[in-house]
């Protein structure tokens, strides 16, 4: 099979539009056709060299579209079946898998990679072998992929809201319900109001936080976080500081969420300072890879027993909490239409990630053309 995809050569520069052959599904792959697919940060962390990845890679992670083919020993997948992509894969049966942390599943080594379970490689083109971002690769029209990275979904649901709920959703859902663990009561500052800040926003809201405090130097992320359920919006860290301090008289927040662009320094040192004894810590923000952005006094951690807790996948399963997720969204309790800023065709995928850039999306959607 043919299909149009994005692909990128060398960091740095733009996406490039290809046709390239679709690999046949193996044993334990499925052939799926993409419907849409999210513009996420985390790809152009890639793009921006700070993160690596074997070239050319057809890139996009976080997608749902209809299963249209399965490889032979395919057993709870079939044909027709709609899904939505998980960036993780989850094999259940590694260490990771069997004690509740498939985010972490040892098939995940993959993805930067891209090539599928069995070695191959998932697309061939006219420069040769082609990988698959977390080998999912859903900046292509169709895709051959593991069917541990396939989670099955309701056929009513809406797609273009189904793929956010592929990385975005969880990832900042999670951020605050399962690795900051927001209670009732909690005061919470989050660092960043896009595509994972507002999720975040709303997950905290979700688990009763009391006072949340949104913090982004873009005046319609803030407006936006007031819809996902934040309490107050501040335009910089020391305000954000200030304000908690007042609203907690003095004890500071139990849980600060960074889900700003790029981890800095100086965004983990502002985090620490508002949070209080005891509390949390959250990196879901990615950067550079090789660089050291925790520099804080050991002692005082000690001393004020707060933690630093890093989060990928917003601590979820992706098996168990995508399909949750979408139930909650059936009910009104997780907002994912307002997620979606502007919609893109494959063409215009370079445009999307500038606005992504420029801070103009909250989350633009590519809409797949068949």
């Amino acid at each position: 099979m043919k299909s149009k995809a994005a692909v990128l050569y060398e960091a740095g520069k733009p996406f490039e539009i290809e046709e390239l052959e679709v690999a046949t599904p193996g044993d334990f792959d499925v052939l799926v056709r993409y419907d849409y697919s999210g513009l996420c940060h985390s790809d152009l962390h890639m793009v921006k060299g700070h993160l690596p990845f074997r070239s050319p890679m057809v890139f996009g992670h976080e997608g749902a579209g209809e299963v249209l083919e399965v490889g032979a020993k395919v057993r709870h997948v079939k044909a027709g079946d709609h899904f939505v992509a998980s960036f993780f894969p989850v094999c259940g049966r590694c260490r990771w898998c069997a004690t509740g942390n498939s985010r972490l599943c040892d098939l995940g080594a993959h993805g930067l990679d891209g090539f599928l379970p069995d070695g191959r490689f998932p697309f061939t083109g006219a420069n040769g072998d082609y990988g698959s971002m977390m080998t999912v690769g859903t900046f292509s029209q169709h895709a051959t992929v593991p069917v541990d990275s396939v989670i099955t979904i309701d056929n009513d649901l809406p797609l273009d809201k189904a793929a956010l709920v592929g990385c975005g959703v969880p990832t900042g859902w999670g951020s605050a319900v399962n690795s900051a663990n927001v209670r009732p009561g909690d005061a919470v500052v989050i660092y960043g109001i896009g595509g994972i800040g507002a999720n975040a926003v709303q997950g905290a809201a979700y688990a009763g936080a009391q006072h949340l405090i949104a913090v982004d130097p873009v005046e319609f992320k803030r407006d936006n976080a007031k819809k996902f359920g934040a309490t107050h919006t501040v335009a910089t860290a020391e305000e954000a500081l200030e304000l908690v301090t007042e609203l907690t008289r003095g004890a500071g927040a139990d849980s600060t969420i960074i889900t700003i662009d790029q981890l800095t320094t100086e965004s983990v040192r502002n985090a620490a300072e508002a949070t209080s004894k005891g509390g949390t810590i959250v990196i879901t923000s990615m950067g550079q890879y090789e660089d050291d952005t925790i520099q804080l006094p050991g002692v005082q951690l000690a001393l004020w027993g707060k933690r630093i807790q890093g989060s990928l996948y917003g601590g979820c399963n992706p098996a168990y909490d995508i399909p949750n997720l979408l139930s909650l969204y059936k009910t009104g309790h997780v907002k994912l239409d307002e997620l979606i800023t502007q919609t893109y065709s494959l063409e215009q995928v370079n445009q999307g990630y500038e606005d992504l850039d420029a801070h103009k999306n909250i989350r633009g959607v590519i809409v797949h053309e068949h």
